[in-house]
């Protein structure tokens, strides 16, 4: 079987093609084309403008991939589309799209979870069998385990997720949005070597990201009042943005690690999956390997071709659903913004 995958709910517009093999054995990625909307230095990005975009581009990534898989109208079995959580603008963008396609092309529609769009992907790329999986994001920070076909939410952010406090502290900073506001975080992150104090947020197995970032806010103002006369006051050196960038990764960081850890010892799991598009971070991985190998463990994570939203992570959820005998009628293939993980019925596993 063969699907087509629309993701759409943020900045990052993603068609994928999708082939299941009709006797079993690994999934195989036909295409997987990505075009990303990138504000400018300190903004953020706005729904109408991300929505414009996607249905800019949304019609020439379509024929991209097909051309790119070689494969034809005729040999499509399913268009899946993500149908939340996510904005509501660029989500309406790509489910329009989708009807659009499904009705031009006469093929049945799957609306996917986003999130399990992720887990599904980051299961099939490593390999992992029953992991417990930390989901981050721009929009998503959750510990999820799977049980008795749902994957169940142990833990998640109260506020904003952890994506979004690495974000908007890069517009505090006026840093490039391209490629990502988090990777330049995380760049300027690894040439910080001063620990400054900040707000360490973990209630029970849920966090707190909105009060570590007005701290990390606070001290950036201060920085740039006095560059030259905030100092370390053990070393006498001068405290610069780069361990600013640092204290924060570290810090939020150590409590994802922590969440995860305690959520393995629940479910007596000995591996952890990484997913999301703050899943990338090097430093968060090299962290949460530390955790595990402690443990006896062990971390598996991808890189991002697939941590990044993508289509090919809509298609392959799409195809295990599709396989079971789920589909998505016209009238039902609305959007919605908030769409949990555990609400999502994991028939394709037992």
């Amino acid at each position: 079987m063969i699907a087509l995958g629309l993701e759409g709910s943020a900045n990052k517009l993603g068609v994928g093609v999708m082939l299941h093999p009709p006797k079993g054995g690994p999934a195989q990625i036909l295409a997987n084309i990505r075009h990303t909307f990138v504000s400018p230095p300190g903004e953020g990005f706005l729904p109408k403008d991300t929505a414009k975009h996607h249905r800019t581009w949304v019609v020439r990534l379509v024929k991209q991939a097909l051309q790119k898989a070689g494969v034809t109208i005729d040999d499509v079995d399913c268009i899946c589309y993500t149908k939340g959580p996510g904005m509501g603008a660029p989500l309406q963008s790509v489910a329009i799209s989708a009807r659009m396609l499904s009705l031009l092309w006469n093929k049945k529609l799957v609306g996917v979870n986003h999130c399990v769009g992720h887990i599904e992907m980051g299961r099939e790329i490593t390999g992992a069998q029953n992991p417990v999986v930390l989901y981050v994001s721009g929009g998503n920070t959750q510990v999820i385990a799977y049980a008795s076909q749902r994957y169940r939410i142990f833990g998640e952010a109260l506020d904003i997720a952890v994506g979004n406090c690495l974000d908007r502290f890069a517009r505090t900073l006026n840093i490039s949005n391209d490629p990502a506001p988090g990777f330049n975080i995380e760049q300027m992150a690894k040439k910080g070597k001063h620990l400054l104090d900040l707000p360490y947020a973990v209630k029970g197995m849920d966090c707190s990201f909105s009060g570590i970032l007005a701290s990390i806010d606070l001290f950036a103002t201060r920085l740039e009042e006095d560059p030259a006369g905030w100092k370390d006051e053990i070393t006498g050196e001068h405290i610069a943005p780069e361990d600013l960038c640092f204290s924060l990764q570290e810090t939020v960081f150590a409590m994802l690690v922590e969440i995860t850890e305690r959520a393995m010892a629940h479910v007596g799991s000995s591996q952890v999956l990484i997913v999301g598009g703050v899943g990338c971070n090097e430093r968060l991985q090299e962290m949460m390997g530390i955790m595990a190998k402690d443990r006896g463990g062990s971390v598996y994570a991808t890189d991002e071709r697939f941590c990044i939203d993508n289509g090919i992570m809509i298609a392959h959820a799409g195809l295990l659903a599709y396989r079971t005998g789920f589909t998505t009628s016209l009238e039902d293939s609305t959007c919605t913004q908030r769409f949990r993980t555990d609400e999502v019925l994991v028939k394709w596993r037992p």
